[in-house]
């Protein structure tokens, strides 16, 4: 059997054996009116189009949105960006690929990091915590959500988008905070809280399978909402738990985003809220950036204008091999 080639390994006229996990399927017609499958595929490195000319019926019975596949085919560059012609593609399982090579982590994005380091780092953030309220509250809500906080996404599709991403992401804004916090005095408990609950949402507004995508709850709601309630309900258990500190967590949850036009409930209405909205937004904005460098197939010190932030991003000059 060939080797199997990821995304980020794709040269033009390669003939490439893979498996992708199938982000979207759409069965669309050519001027001339004949079908087509037009797909988008991704692994584990990167993302990527790809189009079946060919034996419509038959391949379009084997696979849905959302399946890990099996796929063969030719790279070609069209409008400047790798897109895959698939001669054959198939639904992948252990069961009938293990033996050529199939995993399923080959086509989940994970965090670099490792999960249970992370883990320790954030309940050692927890501990950290001086307020008794405070502290409980946090320890509270990672022990009922441990599992699902090891292994979730920070997004569906944005920022931190690979499992394991929401523990990556809120494990940086802790550094970030406890950086910053006492430059600008600020109540460090409150502020630490504040992160390490402002996206607790997402556990329920974003599935965690293979392909990160939002819940009925998360499309009606929204994780800020969602968080919000979450939180609510926990400060409910605790008793003597005091009504202006519950205020003002809820207050942070529900202002993270900052604006209005980032679906923020609230602005930010006092120095912790703000604080936490500005590292929640540099941390996001950073690892956007950082992703769009890593996965960027293009030659030179630019990278393609087609990104998040519809520019082209300087990436500096590779090292010479010589």
């Amino acid at each position: 059997m060939k080797k199997i080639s990821t995304i980020t390994e794709f040269k033009e006229g390669q003939t490439i054996q893979g498996f992708f996990l199938c982000v979207e399927k759409h069965l669309r017609h050519t001027r001339g009116g004949d079908l087509y499958l037009d797909l988008s595929l991704r692994d584990k490195t990167g993302q990527v189009g790809a189009k079946v000319w060919d034996n419509i019926p038959k391949f379009h019975e084997k696979f849905d949105p959302g399946d890990p596949v099996a796929v063969a085919g030719e790279v070609e560059v069209f409008q400047d960006r790798h897109q895959l012609v698939v001669k054959k593609i198939n639904r992948a399982s252990v069961q009938s690929y293990g033996r050529y090579g199939y995993d399923p982590a080959m086509i989940v994005p994970a965090s670099k990091a490792d999960p249970m380091e992370m883990w320790k780092s954030i309940t050692g953030y927890i501990k950290g915590i001086k307020s008794s309220h405070l502290k409980q509250l946090a320890s509270q809500i990672y022990k009922e959500n441990k599992d699902k906080i090891l292994v979730h996404p920070g997004s569906a599709s944005l920022h931190h988008a690979y499992r394991s991403g929401l523990l990556e992401h809120t494990l940086s804004m802790a550094s970030i905070a406890k950086t910053i916090g006492p430059h600008y005095d600020a109540d460090l408990d409150l502020l630490m809280t504040g992160v390490l609950l402002h996206d607790i949402g997402k556990l329920k507004e974003i599935s965690d399978g293979m392909e990160f995508d939002y819940t009925d709850s998360g499309h009606f709601i929204g994780h800020i909402v969602l968080g919000r309630d979450m939180v609510a309900a926990a400060i409910k258990k605790l008793k003597g738990f005091p009504k202006d500190l519950a205020a003002k967590v809820e207050h942070m949850i529900l202002s993270h985003q900052g604006k209005r036009e980032w679906q923020s409930p609230r602005r930010p209405m006092f120095k912790e809220a703000l604080l936490l909205h500005l590292i929640d937004y540099m941390d996001a904005q950073v690892n956007l950036m950082d992703r769009i460098l890593e996965e960027d197939s293009d030659e030179g010190s630019w990278t393609d204008r087609r990104n998040y932030f519809r520019m082209p991003l300087y990436r500096g000059t590779k090292p010479s091999s010589k």
